[in-house]
């Protein structure tokens, strides 16, 4: 099992190594930090943002929690997603959910956690509006992963609806959101085809996602 001090020495290890191909790599991000994507994706230790995109650090903002939940009274995601918005000028805002999601299997079969029980109830609000695509024929397995896609479409949503995204794309600033799920079993990401880049444009574009996953 590791320990923290393996911990130090990874990292004293890694700062070496990476000073050692780039030697001014650290000044450099100590003084700019200039990200043109801001990733909203789940807690999950197997889905390590800036490695599966293949970015570095100071490339990419990262927010992320349970189910990669997006909720308006949520201030910690808000927070993260205005000061990406007004403060970076980021121009796209991915949220990249997971398939294997333990957060959105546990909402699937309403299994009791916790004090993440009261998290994991958006997802559930997810699934009951979407009776009709998570059909009485499925797997516990194949609801669990079309939970998964339908609440990356629903937190893409929830993004767009934001007074930060509103007001961004008002005053005509460029900005993207997109929604995203990944393949623990092989490293893959997959778009799901819903991305809205307009004011007014979230509601046929989800519209259309959604008629085409059934």
């Amino acid at each position: 099992m590791t320990q923290l001090p393996d911990l130090l020495a990874n990292n004293k290890r890694w700062a070496q190594e990476v000073t050692r191909q780039d030697p001014s790599f650290f000044l450099r991000l100590s003084h700019l930090q200039t990200p043109r994507h801001l990733w909203i994706g789940c807690s999950d230790s197997r889905v390590p943002a800036n490695e599966i995109v293949g970015l570095m650090p100071g490339e990419l903002l990262v927010h992320r929690n349970i189910a990669n939940v997006v909720v308006h009274s949520d201030l910690n995601c808000l927070s993260v997603l205005q000061y990406a918005v007004d403060v970076l000028r980021v121009e796209h805002i991915i949220v990249c959910g997971h398939y294997g999601c333990g957060g959105v299997e546990a909402a699937w079969k309403q299994t009791r956690l916790g004090l993440i029980d009261n998290w994991l109830r958006h997802v559930q609000d997810v699934a009951q509006r979407h009776p009709h695509l998570l059909t009485k024929g499925m797997s516990d397995s194949q609801a669990t992963d079309r939970l998964g896609e339908l609440n990356v479409l629903e937190q893409v949503a929830n993004v767009c609806r934001t007074t930060v995204v509103g007001d961004a794309w008002r005053r005509g600033q460029s900005l993207a959101v997109h929604g995203w799920i990944y393949r623990l079993e092989d490293g893959i990401i997959r778009d799901l085809g819903l991305t809205v880049a307009r004011e007014n444009g979230l509601l046929d574009e989800y519209r259309r996602v959604i008629s085409a996953l059934a």
